[in-house]
């Protein structure tokens, strides 16, 4: 993003007047449960409408209670007394060269996240953000040097997918342009457990987005007691940012480690792959130059990868996904060599280790993996603290 756009100013706000008036319930934040029980229990129809209106929102993406044609005048306006449908708003949005797109949505006066839509042949990915910044200060990711500022709600997430798949003109279940979503944007998933939830099963909902449970990733620095709950609720894809095969390495990169060190993560990760038998976990690793790129990383990821595969009793039930690391401004970290990314792989392929390299997208327009950054009133001072270490080396922070 360059230094123009991020100098736009969010103003989501509503004005004085409406500010004033009653609070409407946002649709957005319910899913089929929710909004079933909201039509049943409190408006007194019967279920079935609220598939109608779902239908109406996530197949045709009509926030206009008075073009839902097939519901009758009265609930229409009953509706539109105490409900409303919306979205973030669109602060600004760009295409990369590569096809990729980035929104940078308005969370309110203060805030915004960014989302980034890859093409690639035969499917459209969504990368969505699960907070406003993130608390877990991983020391070679953008939005870490942004701060944390608070949770999105069921409809700040959900309404990321809606917006993105309104201007792809995606239909659900007949023309799909939208057809995987990951949780790997700004922040932490399941540290905002309930909304992300929520917005993950309305991804899934026949009635929302009607992805495939497999085509729904959610991606995480390793809450060791969030992963069990996960697996007891959610029937999802799992992703997991290990960016290094022991715990000295891996706590320097992710300070999450020194509380859930690699042995409990991959205990709580061969449990979630024994609840889900026909499902591989991906393991997430960031390829930095001279940090964690040498030969007896690999082959101490390997061994890590080939334990786990037999614990789970399964061939591939891990999967690696190397990620050439993607530079921004102030960083320490330098990307590694093709070369030796390649020879990484390598290593991990000759030992029956299921590797992909994931190719960079996006990177002119900052929207590459670890580089998102939005605009975040940060509640932790690591913002500021970025910025004067910054001033200290001389350079200048774009943000």
């Amino acid at each position: 993003m360059s230094q123009d756009e991020r100098q736009i100013p969010v103003q989501v706000l509503p004005t004085a007047e409406a500010a004033a008036a009653p609070s409407r319930l946002n649709l957005f934040d319910l899913d089929r449960e929710g909004m079933e029980r909201f039509f049943a229990e409190t408006l007194g129809e019967k279920r079935f409408r609220a598939h109608q209106i779902m239908k109406w929102i996530y197949h045709r993406h009509v926030t206009d209670f008075a073009e839902m044609t097939d519901v009758g005048k009265a609930l229409r306006a009953r509706l539109e007394e105490s409900c409303e449908i919306r979205p973030p708003a669109v602060v600004f949005d760009k295409g990369s060269a590569d096809g990729t797109h980035k929104w940078l949505l308005g969370m309110d006066a203060s805030n915004a996240i960014e989302t980034v839509f890859i093409p690639d042949k035969g499917r459209g990915t969504l990368c969505v953000s699960s907070q406003v910044g993130c608390g877990l200060n991983c020391q070679f990711c953008s939005t870490a040097t942004q701060g944390f500022n608070r949770n999105l709600s069921t409809a700040e997430i959900i309404g990321q997918v809606w917006t993105a798949s309104k201007h792809l003109g995606n239909r659900a279940h007949i023309e799909r342009k939208l057809t995987n979503v990951v949780m790997m944007g700004m922040g932490e998933p399941l540290l905002n457990f309930d909304n992300v939830v929520r917005a993950m099963s309305l991804m899934r909902d026949d009635n929302g987005f009607g992805l495939a449970n497999k085509r729904v990733t959610l991606s995480t620095a390793g809450l060791v007691p969030m992963i069990d709950r996960l697996s007891e609720v959610s029937d999802v894809s799992l992703a997991v940012s290990l960016h290094a095969p022991e715990d000295e390495l891996r706590t320097s990169l992710v300070p999450l480690n020194r509380k859930y060190p690699i042995a409990e993560l991959m205990d709580s990760c061969v449990r979630y792959a024994q609840r889900k038998p026909r499902t591989s976990i991906t393991f997430e690793y960031t390829l930095m130059k001279g940090v964690n790129d040498r030969p007896e990383h690999a082959r101490a990821l390997a061994r890590l990868m080939k334990k786990f595969d037999a614990r789970v009793q399964r061939a591939d039930a891990a999967k690696v996904n190397l990620i050439p690391f993607n530079p921004f401004d102030g960083t320490r970290f330098e990307r590694p060599e093709d070369a030796d990314v390649r020879a990484f792989q390598k290593i991990l392929l000759d030992q029956q280790v299921l590797t992909m390299v994931r190719r960079t997208r996006g990177d002119d327009i900052d929207a590459a993996c670890g580089q998102l950054k939005g605009q975040v009133m940060d509640r932790t001072r690591r913002q500021s603290d970025f910025r004067r270490k910054l001033e200290a080396r001389g350079v200048s922070d774009a943000a």
